[in-house]
């Protein structure tokens, strides 16, 4: 006695259908760059060890992805590429290297529950560098954040609850010699980031001499404003 004949069509594999594409990814096709100094590696290895204090739900930032981050563009079209390349060379040009230091650690919010652990970092014409960037952008027609420039280095992120870490000061500092434009990738552990261009710092430094010779008697220096000048 035979079983019942099985339907010769129903048990052949579906053919896959060669018009189905899978759905882009937004984030993809409208990447996340960013501009930052990178931290060299015998600075981020002293940064390392503090975070190796760190307790609960915090997310240390790896050693190798430590920066200062200049500007920030969420969603940028990939045929401006080029143009932000060109932005990066032409900003570095007249600029000489940045003698950074880094000071003490805060929190970002500071009230309430923070997500973010950062340390604050100094140098002398960092804001002049990140202002001439910011107009740049907007001038190629770019967004970023929007946020004040705050030169800091993220060391760690909140993914839940946890304590926060006393105040702790770093006398370390770097010279940087270069910016570099990255590309950041989202993953499940965090975001990694690929480095896609860099731009060294051409400028020359002009010493204590220079300067005051750079004062012409026909514009004699004058004191900065005090306090109360400013608005």
């Amino acid at each position: 006695m035979t079983g019942p004949r099985r339907n010769a069509r129903s048990a052949s594999p579906r053919p896959a259908n060669p018009t189905t594409k899978a759905r882009p990814d937004v984030h993809e096709a409208r990447p996340r760059l960013f501009y930052a100094l990178k931290v060299p590696p015998e600075v981020a290895e002293q940064l390392a060890a503090a975070q190796k204090d760190l307790r609960g739900n915090w997310r240390s930032v790896r050693a190798d992805q430590l920066h200062v981050t200049l500007a920030y563009l969420p969603g940028v079209d990939p045929g401006k590429l080029a143009a932000l390349k060109q932005l990066g060379d032409r900003l570095t040009e007249a600029t000489p290297p940045l003698s950074l230091r880094l000071r003490g650690t805060g929190y970002f919010p500071n009230e309430g529950s923070p997500r973010v652990w950062f340390v604050k970092v100094e140098a002398e014409g960092l804001d002049d560098l990140a202002a001439r960037l910011r107009t740049g952008l907007a001038e190629l027609g770019v967004q970023t954040d929007e946020l004040p420039f705050k030169a800091h280095i993220t060391l760690a992120r909140k993914k839940g609850a946890a304590p926060r870490l006393p105040p702790k000061i770093f006398d370390l500092g770097w010279d940087a010699g270069a910016v570099t434009l990255y590309r950041s990738h989202l993953q499940k552990t965090g975001p990694v980031y690929e480095n896609l261009s860099m731009f060294k710092f051409r400028g020359s430094i002009m010493s204590s001499a220079e300067s005051a010779v750079a004062v012409t008697p026909d514009q004699p220096a004058q004191d900065p404003p005090s306090v109360e000048d400013t608005p």
